[in-house]
This record gives C-alpha cells, structure tokens and sequence, in this order.
C-alpha cells in the first residue's frame, strides 16, 4: 500500500491561499507586488542553483529556459517590447517602476525584502534546489490563482502583476508539459520549509493585515 505523506510547508501554501486577497485596497495589491519582486529574484536564484547542482537534468535546464532570458511574458506596454528576453524578475522589476510607490510603503518593503534575501540566501543549496519543485509543481498556482480573485487592476503596475500572475497560472498548470512536470522529479520534503516560512512572512510585512490571520 503507497503511504501518502503530507509535508508541512503544504500547510504554509494553504494558509498563504486562504488569506482574504479579493478584500484588499490597490495599495495593498501594490505592496504584494513589490514582495512578490523579491520572491522573484530569490526564486532566479534557487532555480540556477538547482541548475548547478544537477547540470545535466534537461528539464531543469528547460525549466531555466522558461524562466530566464525569455519573451514568454513579451509583450506588455511599459515592460516589454515584442519579443524582448528577459529574466521574470526584471519584468517584475519593470511592471513596479509603471507607478509611482508611496515612499513610507516603499520603505517598508524595501527593509522587507533585503531581510528576506539574506534569509534565503543562508539556507543550504540543496534546500533550495528542491524548492523548485514546491513552488512549480502546485505551490505557486495555489497562492497566485488566490491572488487573482482580487478584482480591482486599476493602475498599469498592478495590470501588469496580473499579466504575470495569469501567464504563470498557464505555465504551471499543464499536468504534462507544464512547468510542474519540469520540476516535480526534485521530490520536495520539508527541508523547504524555511523558504515557503519566509515566503510566507514577507506578505505579513508588507501587507500588514496578513500578520494577524
């Protein structure tokens, strides 16, 4: 009889998913965007170092293909042109510069976000490389299909976070040719726990109301 086992860090990805997204202020979508950047970037860098860590898996590599030095997300006004590559998190770094911030939220997710790099960037390699698989095979899909029941996309920045969010609910999503099918082979366990705990607490930091779900 297979045993099902049920990691901790689901529990992480299902708490994340039940937080009251549809209720939120544009500002508060704002600075869920700008926490997600910093995701973004630390998510560029697990995948490469997965990519390292195993150099001749032909999904992964295929994986950083999808992710990296890319138009699948080409184009979108004020971010990309037709065609133009780039990395996912320039073109998150981009869609934040189409609005003008508040500077006292600005600063808040700017202190947020250097906390939760360093943090990451502590954990062990290997933690990270599985990462990738939590996050591609079901983690993201669940947290960003939650995120789109907001329904309020009233400025370019926060058009262009839903572009994001919806063209990754469609790479993901494809049981076999998806982004999830790329990754799943990893096997995440709970040695990916700090990385959704972490994940987790920048949206209660950036987004205040979260912190007391």
């Amino acid at each position: 009889m297979d045993t099902v086992v049920s990691f901790a860090y689901k529990r992480i990805v299902d708490e994340i998913s039940e937080w009251d997204w549809a209720s939120l202020t544009s500002e508060e979508m704002v600075a869920a965007a700008c926490a997600y950047y910093y995701f973004s970037i630390q998510f560029r860098e697990s995948l490469q170092i997965a990519c390292e860590l195993f150099p001749e898996d032909p999904k992964l590599a295929e994986l950083e293909r999808e992710e990296c030095n890319t138009a699948n997300l080409s184009p979108w006004p004020g971010v990309a042109a037709a065609g133009e590559k780039m990395n996912h998190d320039e073109f998150m770094r981009r869609t934040l510069l189409l609005n003008t911030i508040p500077a006292e939220l600005a600063a808040r997710v700017e202190a947020a976000g250097a906390d939760y790099l360093d943090a990451t960037r502590s954990l062990d390699p290997m933690s990270r490389a599985l990462s990738i698989a939590s996050y591609e095979d079901g983690g993201l899909e669940a947290v960003f299909t939650a995120m789109l029941r907001y329904d309020d996309w009233n400025n370019d920045l926060l058009r262009g976070f839903r572009h994001f969010l919806a063209e990754h609910v469609r790479f993901d999503s494809d049981p076999d040719a998806g982004h999830g099918a790329l990754s799943r082979h990893l096997q995440p366990d709970d040695r990916v726990v700090p990385l959704w705990t972490a994940f987790r607490d920048i949206y209660r930091i950036c987004v205040p109301r979260f912190g007391t779900n």
